[in-house]
């Protein structure tokens, strides 16, 4: 009850400023982050803890809505046309992400190799989230909104799988099973694109009609029966999200505007409730255990690892300087790195404890500085875009 009630009231002060936030640096992100921290961790009025069902269960459902509705505002010929950047920020930039990191976490951190490496893969996902007003602003070059959404769209569920191998090769346990973990993956695109395909099919045959009333529900109705299935049959459920929501809007693009505006405030409240939570589980305690290492690695994380990946993952490529700064910099840490840390210190592998002390403090720093400064960037493209001549 208490936590219904901070979340409530936390809500409101945040719908009365969403106006400022637009635009100013103020985030509504930091204002859920810093209310968890001062109620849950400084006051101690929400008994959370990382192993709770709750805390698990929301990160992955507030995971699953964003990657569904960010599916959807791509076409699969979308990501025909815009495969070169991010194709090279997947396939080059993710792994070089994630050994930078875990050189960092090995070096910097003091962690041993396969800690560090599980580090590595928790980090190298990138949220779209907490960069919304560059993917979601008119004035934004499309490239680089491209860019940032299709990447941080699928190296969610790339970065999973490595995450648990990493984990089933960490002492003490020994339960890797390559075979079980390819068909989690394969599994969740195939239901991210065989349901909403016969799903929306099954709508335009005569047997049913469809009232335009009720069109909203119909894409988040597909969105919800993809989530059971695929809690039902293990599959990965974000990759499978990110598809089915490509798949939605590939198959019937109409139910795309018919769901925009509900699936927006939809996944928002899930992200708040999310990071308020995330927020609850951190304390002053929480980082006076971190040690200087662990700050060090913090800043190198954020600042150094992703410009250094995108510099070589585009090579060659022609990008102009202002949109590889931004997509460099905002390679923002969210759920998956929040919902793949909780997996960590679930596991019970050695070093666990430390490996999320790390990783909690790199997201929240990602939350502060990401989403604060996002609104920043897309006001420079604007006013470049004004200035420039014709």
């Amino acid at each position: 009850m208490v936590l219904f009630l901070v979340f409530a009231a936390t809500l409101l002060a945040a719908v009365l400023l969403s106006g400022l936030a637009e635009r100013t640096v103020l985030s509504t992100a930091v204002l859920f982050l810093v209310v968890g921290f001062l109620v849950g961790g400084v006051a101690n009025s929400l008994t959370i803890r990382p192993e709770d069902p709750l805390t698990i269960r929301l990160a992955e459902l507030a995971l699953f809505a964003v990657l569904f509705t960010d599916g959807m505002r791509l076409r699969v010929r979308d990501l025909t046309y815009a495969w070169r950047l991010p194709g090279r920020a997947l396939l080059l930039g993710l792994p070089l992400t994630l050994l930078l990191t875990a050189l960092l976490a090995h070096v910097v951190a003091g962690l041993p190799w396969v800690a560090s490496f599980l580090v590595g893969a928790v980090l190298s996902p990138t949220d779209p989230v907490f960069a919304s007003a560059l993917v979601g602003r008119e004035e934004v070059p499309l490239r680089l909104r491209r860019l940032l959404n299709v990447e941080s769209g699928l190296n969610d569920g790339l970065a999973l799988p490595i995450v648990l191998v990493l984990l089933a090769v960490s002492p003490p346990r020994t339960d890797l099973e390559a075979s079980v973990l390819l068909g989690e993956l394969a599994l969740g695109i195939a239901l991210g694109v065989i349901v909403p395909y016969f799903a929306l099919r099954l709508e335009r045959t005569r047997l049913f009609d469809l009232s335009p009333q009720y069109e909203p529900l119909y894409a988040l109705s597909v969105g919800l029966l993809v989530l059971a299935l695929g809690y039902a049959t293990h599959a990965n459920l974000f990759l499978a999200a990110f598809t089915a929501g490509i798949t939605v809007v590939s198959v019937s693009p109409r139910f795309k505007d018919a769901f925009h505006r509900f699936g927006e405030l939809l996944t928002e409240l899930l992200k708040l409730a999310a990071i308020l939570v995330f927020g609850a589980l951190i304390s002053p305690t929480f980082f006076m255990d971190i040690g200087l290492g662990g700050y060090v690695f913090a800043v190198l994380a954020l600042m150094v690892v992703r410009p250094v990946a995108l510099a070589v993952s585009f090579l060659g490529a022609r990008i102009n300087l202002p949109e590889f700064v931004a997509a460099a910099w905002f390679g923002p840490k969210g759920f998956a790195s929040v919902v793949y840390g909780l997996l960590v210190l679930e596991s019970g592998v050695n070093f666990s404890e430390e490996m999320f002390h790390l990783i909690a403090l790199v997201v929240a720093a990602s939350i502060l500085l990401h989403s604060s400064t996002d609104v920043v960037v897309a006001r420079l493209f604007r006013r470049a875009d004004l200035e420039a001549p014709g």
